[in-house]
């Protein structure tokens, strides 16, 4: 299933449909772009089978492990990750097969400045689990927890992050290596 991203009603409607992923029966109609606006929230929210709204909230707080438990943190220090953000999380999502929606627009209640969340299905309509491995909140935060720091974005810049240092350790070793001996100072005229 395709990210989803609910984004504010300033924004413009192709915007808003180049994100969301609707079923294919209802893509190919001919509607006017106002027309497909009203259809798409209305399959999205009301009846439609992707009703985000039953799903499970994720805000990146709940996972961090820069954060207090004061400060939104749910699980353990050891199991917590560094800094994650939302598209870390619905890579992760994607990963254990579970559909996911980005809300770019909303921010965690206890810090403003944390904007964003993720919403993930665990169980279908009829009440039966997506992943039979993960079958609750807990267990969804501890996996991708678990899968954030291995996320190839990350890895890449750790990789970049370590060759960098080595070529400023290289330049620092060669620059401290000079012939050039005695006191250096002022010149007495």
């Amino acid at each position: 299933m395709a990210v989803l991203v609910k984004i504010n009603r300033r924004s413009n409607v192709s915007e808003f449909f180049s994100f969301v992923a609707l079923p294919q029966r209802y893509s190919d109609q001919q509607q006017s772009p106002s027309q497909k606006l009203e259809f798409g929230i209305q399959y999205l929210m009301d009846g439609g089978t992707l009703n985000i709204k039953k799903w499970v909230v994720m805000y990146p707080v709940y996972i961090n492990s820069k954060k207090s438990v004061a400060e939104g943190r749910r699980i353990s220090l050891s199991k917590a990750c560094e800094n994650p953000n939302c598209i870390e999380i619905t890579d992760c999502c994607k990963h254990l097969k579970l559909p996911s929606a980005v809300e770019i627009d909303k921010a965690y209640p206890r810090d403003f400045m944390q904007v964003g969340r993720v919403r993930v299905q665990l169980k279908r309509e009829d009440g039966t689990l997506l992943n039979p491995a993960i079958t609750s909140r807990k267990q969804l935060m501890q996996k991708i927890a678990d899968l954030v720091p291995r996320h190839p974005e990350r890895v890449k810049k750790q990789e970049s992050q370590k060759v960098k240092k080595q070529e400023l350790q290289a330049t620092t070793l060669t620059a401290g290596t000079s012939s050039k001996s005695g006191k250096g100072g002022k010149k007495k005229r």
